[in-house]
């Protein structure tokens, strides 16, 4: 899935800047993920950054055990604040090798360390164009990311134990699509949608 150490600083960077731009008036609008409000989003944005700063640690415990499902709530009254923080030391944690090496555990799962980096990519990536699409904002993710998003859900699709996609059924996209459409169809996501 990756072979090498990457920074996953660029994203979370995107992410906190698509945070900073939701305004209030935005919080129940819908994203592509069902049932899911942009104030849920926030909420999973937030869980999921503790539990893999926590996984890089390797500090494991009831973040890294919590299953990705139960985090949509809602991401409490500081999490305009609490969210670009919490990215920040997601992608410091991410920058010491060991995080890398060994094993770890998140969402209940444990993993290799190189394979939990690829998850958080992966959810920071897709998560950042959901709440893009959401609240009408540009999206243009880091390049090194969405690579390393794109090679992770493909592994996955190609997976016959996973029967498809890793996030739900793999939605058709051309082969010479833009990689950020291939890496969403790969997830499960209509490139196309629309609130």
């Amino acid at each position: 899935m990756t072979d090498s150490i990457f920074d996953l600083g660029p994203q979370t960077r995107v992410v906190a800047r698509l945070v900073a731009g939701v305004t209030d008036e935005q919080l129940t609008d819908v994203t592509p993920c069902p049932g899911t409000a942009v104030r849920n989003m926030l909420g999973h944005l937030l869980g999921l950054s503790v539990a893999f700063r926590d996984a890089a640690r390797k500090d494991l415990g009831v973040m890294t055990d919590t299953a990705p499902d139960s985090a949509a709530s809602d991401p409490g009254p500081g999490w305009r604040e609490d969210l670009p923080r919490v990215l920040d030391a997601l992608a410091e944690v991410w920058r010491d090798p060991a995080a890398w090496t060994g094993m770890t555990r998140a969402g209940g799962i444990d993993l290799p360390g190189a394979v939990a980096a690829a998850v958080a990519v992966d959810e920071l990536v897709i998560h950042g164009w959901d709440l893009a699409v959401a609240t009408g904002r540009p999206y243009e993710p880091d390049p090194v990311a969405l690579q390393a998003s794109y090679d992770f859900l493909l592994a996955a699709a190609q997976d016959p134990s996973r029967g498809g996609g890793i996030f739900g059924p793999v939605v058709p996209v051309p082969e010479d699509a833009p990689l950020l459409d291939r890496a969403l169809g790969l997830s499960g996501r209509d490139p196309g949608w629309k609130p």
